[in-house]
């Protein structure tokens, strides 16, 4: 068990801490939990018997049933393809911006700051209109880029990337490099980009996530051939009856994913979450 030393003193977490860490854990999988259970029963048997709390048998043949029924391999590869290059860019482009806004000084720095702080009171669907006719006139309606490119830079990832290297990056560091005759391009890469990854690694899993999990604006412009993972499942529901047992059984189809990343990249994530924590 760990502890911690305070005053001389050792402080382990009390039962208490554990008791919330444990229901904030159960609360949060128990959606996962209960859609496994609907996906896993039969659609018939569930409709005359209402709700079952043991797990049926029918979990793979729904899940069968869900592939064969929607693209959902077109589905999975474009998801997984849209959620990495917006990842990917998002944190290039919003540790680029945060770097300037938390460390060069310019005219109007914190007037520019604000502004792109303010667009996140903008709903989204504000401007869906015209960024779909931005879209259509670029003649990407139905192209992977109409979803990929809205997104490579978002107000949240740059306010995120800001506060961070504000207090993680010290300017006397920066000074050194720059006597040293380093370009600023070459300070940010070398000295900017490595104090960021903490950041920058939370900044990863939440928009992935979020791009995984986004279905409003990919529904809109992307065609019912090319879809990604959330707007293939939504084939699901016909226009009169909604097989539940499907419908759920693809939603945890499209979950495992995710689940997956946490498994394999959870530790490094906290790694490198402590490494940051313990260098600032």
């Amino acid at each position: 068990m760990s502890k911690t030393i305070i005053g001389g003193h050792d402080r382990r977490p009390s039962l208490w801490v554990y008791g919330i860490l444990i229901a904030v854990l159960l609360g949060s999988a128990f959606p996962i939990w209960w859609s496994f259970l609907i996906g896993s029963q039969d659609a018939s048997a569930l409709n005359q018997n209402g709700m079952m709390w043991i797990p049926g048998g029918n979990f793979f043949a729904n899940a069968a049933t869900v592939i064969d029924s929607i693209p959902f391999w077109t589905a999975l590869g474009n998801s997984i393809i849209v959620s990495s290059v917006v990842s990917l860019t998002v944190v290039m482009f919003s540790t680029l911006a945060g770097y300037a806004f938390a460390k060069l000084k310019f005219r109007g720095r914190e007037g520019l700051l604000i502004f792109v702080i303010a667009t996140m009171a903008v709903p989204t669907q504000l401007g869906v209109v015209p960024l779909f006719i931005v879209m259509a006139r670029l003649g990407w309606t139905g192209s992977l880029w109409a979803v990929i490119a809205p997104a490579m830079v978002t107000a949240f990832g740059v306010f995120w990337m800001t506060q961070y290297l504000r207090d993680a990056l010290p300017d006397e560091l920066i000074e050194a490099v720059r006597m040293d005759g380093a370009s600023m391009i070459r300070s940010f890469w070398h000295i900017g980009l490595p104090a960021a990854r903490p950041a920058a690694a939370m900044l990863a899993l939440f928009t992935f996530i979020g791009t995984w999990t986004n279905f409003f604006w990919p529904f809109i412009v992307l065609g019912p051939g090319n879809p990604t993972l959330p707007v293939a499942l939504q084939q699901l529901q016909a226009a009169f009856y909604v097989d539940y047992s499907l419908v759920l059984a693809g939603v945890v189809l499209s979950i495992i994913p995710l689940i997956l990343v946490f498994i394999f990249l959870g530790k490094q994530l906290v790694a490198g979450i402590m490494q940051g924590a313990v260098k600032g």
